[in-house]
């Protein structure tokens, strides 16, 4: 005779077990962009490269290398805001806020032409 009640469920211990691939790889990235549909969201994680300024040019080239994308369903989006939140929480407790680069102004003799900073991703 079972005397547990039927709706009892028996709690069931959980181990995880991580492992990487042989081909896994690690990427440093500046920058993310991305969006969303109705299904998921996108991120987009990328690394500029400045190509050398022409002789005469008056733009300067900036080369922006999606180097991987991330697809997170929404519940996963959710799990991934809140982990980065409280980790950015923990390293500001112990290492201080974090700051955001300003982008500086160089002043040229004719027109002053604004620092790369805020290009390389710190947007």
């Amino acid at each position: 005779m079972n005397d547990k009640p039927e709706n009892f469920k028996e709690k069931r211990k959980v181990r995880i077990e991580i492992t990487k691939p042989e081909d896994f790889r690690q990427v440093y990235s500046i920058g993310a962009v991305g969006g969303h549909s109705p299904y998921d969201f996108r991120i987009g994680f990328y690394n500029d490269v400045p190509s050398p300024m022409e002789k005469g040019a008056d733009t300067q080239v900036i080369h922006r290398k999606i180097e991987t994308e991330v697809i997170l369903s929404p519940p996963a989006a959710v799990e991934l805001s809140r982990w980065l939140t409280q980790h950015i929480q923990d390293y500001e407790a112990k290492f201080g806020p974090i700051r955001r680069p300003q982008p500086a102004m160089v002043k040229k003799p004719e027109t002053p032409v604004q620092d790369t900073t805020e290009i390389q991703g710190y947007m």
